[in-house]
């Protein structure tokens, strides 16, 4: 019988502490939430591998350490709500529903959906809104977001979703570059979103966040 306890440990002690994440309530969050329950039943032997885990075309469970540094920049609070892009099987939300007041997750495919919330509600994560829309709408309705967290690549930032970061908010998001990818950490002020480098990583572009195709005459 697979030990997902101590291979959730060894997780955090190769992956995640590693990387220079050393926020308790990260470490808390990554040690406490069972990986395993939100990654696909064909896929739960590689629940804990340190690389993105693919469960659909194009879309991936983020590797620990690209999600883990991604929460450390951000440094959530209690008091905060929290957008969760391309949310796939819950995995995130859970983690992050740990660190926020509340996390509205967004995830495209019905069927998702209805196994992430089943997921999140067996494992007692209530702080969890799932939520069915294209992924590059978001979830306008329950905002706006203290904190989003995009889980994929992305190559523009939809104005849709910059819409919903409340005046003062952080975005975590990694934008690509063919094969190449950086994640930023974004701060609104004024209506506009300043990035900063925070790390490099890489991850398919998400449906809705490509770039617009140039046409030459």
């Amino acid at each position: 019988m697979t030990d997902y306890a101590q291979r959730r440990t060894f997780m955090v002690d190769t992956q995640i502490r590693p990387s220079d994440v050393t926020k308790f309530p990260i470490i808390d969050a990554m040690l406490s939430v069972p990986r395993e329950v939100y990654t696909p039943r064909d896929k739960r032997e590689a629940a804990y591998v340190g690389e993105n885990l693919e469960f659909a075309p194009g879309r991936v469970m983020l590797e620990p350490r690209t999600l883990a540094k991604m929460l450390d920049g951000l440094a959530i609070s209690g008091g905060e709500l929290v957008l969760d892009i391309g949310a796939g099987y819950g995995y995130a939300a859970a983690v992050i529903a740990r660190m926020a007041e509340a996390v509205v997750a967004v995830e495209d495919d019905a069927d998702r959906v209805s196994e992430a919330q089943g997921a999140l509600s067996d494992q007692g994560a209530d702080g969890v809104i799932m939520h069915e829309a294209p992924l590059d709408e978001g979830a306008p309705e329950h905002g706006p977001y203290d904190v989003i967290v995009i889980e994929g690549g992305i190559e523009q930032l939809p104005d849709a979703i910059a819409a919903q970061l409340k005046e003062g908010g952080r975005i975590a998001a990694l934008f690509m570059e063919g094969a190449l990818g950086t994640v930023r950490l974004g701060y609104k002020q004024n209506g506009e979103i300043s990035w900063r480098f925070a790390f490099n990583a890489a991850a398919p572009v998400l449906p809705g966040y490509q770039k617009a195709a140039e046409f030459a005459l």
